[in-house]
């Protein structure tokens, strides 16, 4: 899309319908950067999700425009698969993205490889890295081979306690296990990305040091700031994490943001600011864990899931307008916004 809009006196520009104003800077920071949300849903609505990978023609082009309008270049739509024959639920996911991608050509790029990311920006496609939120349907370490095999990119090691180690809401954690130490050595060997987001402290900091390349953590935030959470990460992890040299994906979900009151845009950015003043700005990007609609929709519980005053459809450009009013450089939120995970990803997907 083009990003230019009419102009509004007070130097700002009215990009969406709805009359949003954001900072020429912000646009242009959009449009230059390669925007990569390592933990992106194009829809949590998974019904809709199956007709498309069945029937790839009930994706309409408004559907596609809206993804594009939001600024993203490419995501990671990984999800976790806990229950039932992990193994066949997790091989249907992956067949149904490629068939889905199959279908849609001109309009998406499945990324393997991290000029894929360039390539999908140059083109004007949305680049899709197919992962995975739990690792069990690696029945043995040949498993992994063969999922790299369809174009699997990133697997987190777990969800919940399995067979690799410990899940951050389970009630141990022993670690990685042994069998937990040899995926993480074949991963290693075909080039696949280990993400730790749902592992529990002592698994995360195992599978670091277990690994030759970095680690990613796609989807978290920090402890340090939502202290009641096991899914955040401690500063020990996110220490030992950067010294891998990994990134972190910043969350936008609230649960995550904030412990109680309100979470909001500057609720996300103090974990930005956390991260960035703790290992280097170099070791924060973007995962927000939400779809294009937010979670708070009818088929949830009462629950609340969305930060406060959040249109998710624009969240890359609140993002980046709340980066430049905390005053990060053009550069920084470069590396903010997608930078920072290519090279990281550059390590990990090389064999």
């Amino acid at each position: 899309m083009s990003l230019a809009a009419p102009f509004i006196n007070t130097g700002r520009f009215s990009l969406f319908a709805q009359g949003d104003a954001y900072s020429v800077r912000t646009l242009d920071l959009v449009r230059q950067s390669t925007v990569i949300d390592m933990l992106g849903l194009i829809t949590l609505n998974y019904r809709k999700l199956s007709s498309w990978e069945k029937d790839p023609a009930r994706f309409q082009r408004a559907d596609y425009q809206r993804l594009k309008n939001s600024g993203i270049t490419a995501l990671h739509p990984a999800v976790g698969y806990t229950t039932g024959d992990i193994y066949a639920e997790t091989l249907r996911d992956i067949t149904g993205w490629n068939l889905f991608l199959a279908g849609h050509p001109e309009q998406f790029l499945r990324v393997d490889a991290v000029g894929d990311f360039e390539l999908a920006k140059t083109t004007g496609k949305i680049g899709i890295v197919i992962g995975q939120q739990n690792s069990v349907h690696f029945r043995t370490v040949d498993d992994v081979d063969r999922f790299y095999a369809l174009g699997q990119r990133v697997s987190q090691l777990t969800y919940l306690d399995n067979r690799i180690g410990g899940g951050s809401t389970g009630p141990k954690d022993a670690g990685l296990t042994n069998y937990g130490g040899a995926i993480v050595e074949r991963m290693n060997e075909v080039g696949m990305a280990i993400d730790i987001s749902h592992c529990a402290d002592r698994t995360s900091l195992d599978a670091i040091v277990a690994s030759r390349r970095p680690v990613l953590i796609t989807h978290s935030n920090c402890r340090k700031l939502v202290p009641n959470s096991s899914r955040c990460k401690t500063d020990e992890t996110i220490r030992q994490m950067a010294q891998k040299g990994g990134v972190m994906g910043v969350t936008m979900v609230r649960g995550f943001v904030s412990p109680s009151g309100p979470a909001t845009i500057d609720t996300v950015l103090d974990h930005v600011d956390h991260i960035a003043g703790l290992v280097g700005v170099e070791h924060a990007g973007v995962g927000s864990d939400v779809d294009l609609d937010g979670r708070d929709w009818p088929a949830h519980s009462p629950r609340k899931y969305d930060l406060d005053g959040i249109d998710y459809s624009k969240k890359i450009f609140d993002l980046t307008e709340g980066l430049v009013r905390r005053n990060y450089s053009n550069q920084n939120i470069g590396l903010i916004l997608g930078g920072n995970f290519q090279r990281a990803l550059s390590a990990m997907w090389v064999s």
